[in-house]
């Protein structure tokens, strides 16, 4: 009896485990960390034309500096919108007019504000390892039937492994990110 017929699909065990370590990267990356970066307006939402628009297709983001985001905005009937879209987007940046151009000073963390952003990526991490865990333990259900289905102890034993060792990649790789994102946070 082959793994095929019992329903264990490695592959999409994987892209599951995939998906949510990419959603860890995108929230990462809308975190503050005192220095200019064109991602943390990904998750800002703009109405442009009658419907939700990330900011990057109604203008061109830039970093001319460490501590400094511009945003061209194409249309200028369109800035109003977009700089009230970063008011209330609860980003904490103050958007400042010159014509069609955005600027965002990004102001600098203090200590504190440092290390609450510590614990929220902290946060982060264990609901990706949470999510990761939850996946590895549909696997693992669908093993427990395929054995209850006939499927010999050997054949168990060997896609127990193979899941566990796939998780323990992702849960690993979700650590490094974190403390990638710490040290980066607390990096005056």
């Amino acid at each position: 009896m082959s793994a095929d017929d019992l329903d264990i699909d490695l592959d999409d065990l994987q892209r599951r485990m995939d998906g949510a370590t990419a959603s860890l990267r995108t929230e990462f990356a809308s975190l503050r960390t005192g220095r200019a970066s064109g991602s943390m307006l990904e998750p800002v939402m703009v109405e442009a034309y009658g419907q939700m628009t990330p900011i990057n297709q109604v203008g061109t983001v830039n970093v001319p500096e460490p501590r400094m985001v511009t945003i061209n905005v194409w249309d200028k009937a369109m800035v109003g919108k977009v700089e009230k879209a970063i008011r209330e987007s609860g980003l904490g940046i103050n958007p400042q007019l010159n014509g069609t151009i955005i600027m965002l000073p990004i102001p600098e963390l203090n200590e504190e504000r440092r290390r609450e952003l510590t614990k929220v990526a902290a946060n982060y991490a264990e609901n990706c390892r949470i999510s990761v865990r939850n996946i590895r333990r549909d696997g693992m259900d669908k093993i427990k039937k395929a054995k209850a289905a006939g499927m010999s102890e050997d054949d168990q034993k060997i896609w127990e492994t193979e899941v566990q060792d796939m998780t323990d990649v992702q849960i690993k790789a979700v650590d490094q990110a974190l403390e990638v994102k710490q040290a980066e946070i607390m990096q005056v």
